[in-house]
């Protein structure tokens, strides 16, 4: 019965918000509390929530203060250059702004944290995608995509899961899995050219005229305070439009149109800003160098050091109280939404895992697995990986199912080592999943709405995790 309920409110809840009947904090409220009545413990609704919020109140205060840092370090110019790099790369032409989205997402994922990934590509993408009039899940997706095969890291979570679930050594899980994620990386990769060319199409030929349209406001990405343009998809081809600063007409012809010398008039960030702290930007850059070499190294936790790095950018940055005041209202929106969407998600956690419906799940999906199969049990556990990181944290899935499965394929002479390679395939879609934290930081700051991009990633994404398990095969890893 609890099975059955359990695979019900999963889908009850997805079902919702991607028809948009529900938003998603009150959908992960409402549903899960109505199901706990259903299962006939009502009563311990509080107490399971209780433990929710106290299992996620560390994630939600890092997110709460990693916003507010980064907001910051983009607000000063920390990331202007990365701006101005990817602008020089990418042109005018949005194939090459997607697989620019792919290759900076996974390069950020090397500091192993999903958020910190996100909340930089969305700042340095989300101006290109808004005045291309690109689509934003697009963005979305590609990004979580790239990130989940990243997330892989010995540092990044999953992997240091398996090995402490499992007793084994991180680097023995990892390392021959490289070949298979790097094919999985590159299917990303393939998939953003693919996406890239669509978004092309979609928009027909574009020259600079047709792109920089005169802004009536500028406005910094994440700071809570609108956007450049309409929606994503308000159009189809980008109006024709006077150069920024009336500098003259643009001679590009085609998406292939080399930007001008002086990229300034092509900028998503505004080059001349208040904000910006030329002469404090080595302080800047070597704070953030600090703050992410102490997150891999633990030197605290990570908690910890978004709060210290936040309160020390405020205070050099801005060294006035009203200064300081007005950056963190500029931020309270997105703080808001990313942790009220946390705090929501520990109801959904909590009843989930409180009510015993994950175990029963779990364990139902493992008896149900034919005995044929046993000489097979990698195969399966890379199968399974996909749809279980999805409606479970890796935490769940790592330290409840996994050691079943793991006992199961010893019983057929399946070594735990493949077992727990093959756990780390369902990665590119657990990102996108409801149950992680990070992925309504990249959707809240995009502006996109969670349904949305569940309806375009989730078979993207799946597509992925697959690649990475048949790569695994046919290198014999898995």
């Amino acid at each position: 019965m609890l099975t059955i309920l359990g695979f019900t409110m999963i889908a009850t809840f997805l079902v919702l918000i991607m028809l948009k009947k529900m938003s998603p904090i009150a959908a992960l409220v409402l549903i899960p509390a109505l199901f706990c009545v259903f299962v006939g413990k009502g009563a311990k609704l509080g107490d399971y929530v209780i433990d929710g919020v106290t299992s996620l109140a560390p994630t939600a205060a890092m997110l709460m203060f990693a916003i507010v840092y980064f907001g910051v370090m983009i607000d000063v110019g920390l990331f202007d250059p990365i701006v101005r790099g990817i602008l020089k790369f990418c042109k005018a032409d949005p194939l090459r702004i997607v697989v620019g989205t792919a290759v900076l997402a996974a390069i950020v994922s090397l500091d192993g944290d999903g958020s910190t990934t996100f909340m930089i590509t969305v700042s340095a993408m989300y101006p290109l995608y808004k005045r291309l009039k690109m689509s934003l899940v697009v963005m979305t997706g590609v990004a979580a995509m790239a990130n989940g095969v990243m997330n892989t890291l010995p540092w990044g979570g999953p992997t240091a899961r398996a090995a402490t679930a499992l007793k084994l050594d991180a680097s023995d899980i990892f390392v021959p899995m490289i070949p298979a994620l790097a094919v999985g990386l590159l299917g990303v990769l393939a998939l953003s050219y693919v996406l890239g060319r669509r978004e092309r199409k979609r928009l027909g030929v574009l020259t600079l005229d047709e792109v920089l349209e005169p802004e009536t406001e500028t406005v910094l990405v994440g700071a809570g305070a609108g956007a450049f343009g309409d929606g994503a998809d308000a159009s189809a081809v980008a109006k024709k439009a006077a150069r920024t600063g009336g500098s003259g007409s643009g001679t590009g012809s085609g998406a292939d149109a080399d930007l001008p010398e002086a990229d300034d008039d092509f900028q998503g960030l505004d080059p001349h800003r208040a904000t910006l702290r030329p002469k404090l930007y080595w302080f800047n850059a070597l704070l953030t160098v600090t703050l992410l070499t102490a997150m891999i190294m633990e030197w605290l936790p990570i908690p910890v050091l978004f709060l210290l790095g936040a309160a020390l950018a405020l205070t050099v940055n801005f060294p006035h109280m009203p200064d300081q005041k007005a950056r963190l209202g500029a931020h309270a929106e997105n703080v808001l939404n990313v942790s009220g969407m946390v705090f929501a998600a520990a109801v959904f956690t909590g009843v989930l895992q409180g009510t015993g419906m994950v175990d029963h799940m779990s364990k139902w999906l493992v008896s149900n697995i034919p005995d044929g199969m046993g000489p097979h049990m990698a195969l399966v556990t890379g199968v399974l990986s996909i749809p279980l990181t999805y409606f479970m944290s890796n935490d769940g899935f790592y330290f409840g199912v996994l050691p079943v499965l793991a006992e199961a394929g010893q019983a057929h002479g399946v070594s735990s080592l493949e077992i727990a390679r093959a756990s780390l395939v369902g990665q590119p879609l657990h990102m996108s999943s409801p149950l992680v934290p990070a992925v309504y930081v990249l959707v809240g700051m995009a502006k996109v709405e969670f349904g949305d991009h569940t309806r375009f990633v989730v078979k993207w994404a799946a597509l992925t995790s697959l690649v990475v398990l048949g790569a695994g095969i046919l290198f014999g890893i898995i």
